[in-house]
């Protein structure tokens, strides 16, 4: 039988506070899905370029300002839907005033198109879309069963998790929403929302704050 051929990947830091974007493309298609493109749109439509896909949904794991810096001038660029959890909608009416707090020059953005919901499948096929809320009320998390692939944002860490004290923040939510993740396939890449790349397995035995 004919292989069905891998998900194109590729994850890299953008923007002030070095977010991890990421570009999930289906390598049939070229249609693609652009996670937290959190600064640097130039940058992010040249990856894009470079594999031959086209954005064709923007999703955010949540709406603190570091994740969307680069959303409205993607989809501008694109034409490519926005896409956040409801939970996050009073962050996104308010990203002006997070990047004022934090000294950060504001870019302007549309509201989302699309609310996320637990469980939808995404763009491409490819991946379910996860509700892991405690870092923000919708902090979401994607899930690529077929590629052994999680994104957490900013949920899940190398050794650590989301922080709970900024707005909407719940650290017994996060608790159980990483107990969530920890069901799925424990040999599963997990992206982080900054820094690198860790497994569930690793997590689930090594991580100080929340244990298997």
């Amino acid at each position: 039988m004919p292989t069905t051929p891998k998900l194109i990947r590729e994850t890299f830091p953008v923007g002030p506070l070095q977010c991890n974007c990421t570009i999930i493309g289906d390598p049939l298609t070229k249609k693609a899905l652009v996670v937290d493109p959190g600064g640097n749109p130039e940058q992010i439509m040249a990856r894009l370029e470079q594999h031959g896909l086209k954005a064709v949904s923007i999703l955010h794991t949540h709406a603190h300002l570091d994740h969307f810096l680069a959303s409205g001038k993607m989809k501008e660029q694109t034409g490519a839907t926005l896409h956040l959890h409801r939970g996050d909608q009073f962050l996104w009416d308010n990203l002006e005033m997070q990047c004022q707090l934090f000294g950060v020059p504001y870019t302007s953005v549309p509201p989302p198109d699309r609310w996320l919901e637990h469980g939808e499948a995404l763009a491409c096929g490819c991946g379910v879309a996860l509700h892991t809320p405690g870092h923000t009320p919708g902090s979401m998390s994607f899930w690529f069963e077929g590629a052994g692939l999680l994104i957490a944002g900013d949920t899940l860490f190398r050794r650590g998790i989301g922080r709970t004290d900024l707005w909407g923040g719940d650290a017994r939510q996060i608790v159980r929403s990483v107990q969530q993740l920890y069901t799925l396939d424990e040999t599963a890449v997990v992206i982080t929302g900054h820094g690198s790349d860790t497994t569930l397995g690793e997590e689930m035995r090594e991580n100080p704050f929340v244990r298997a």
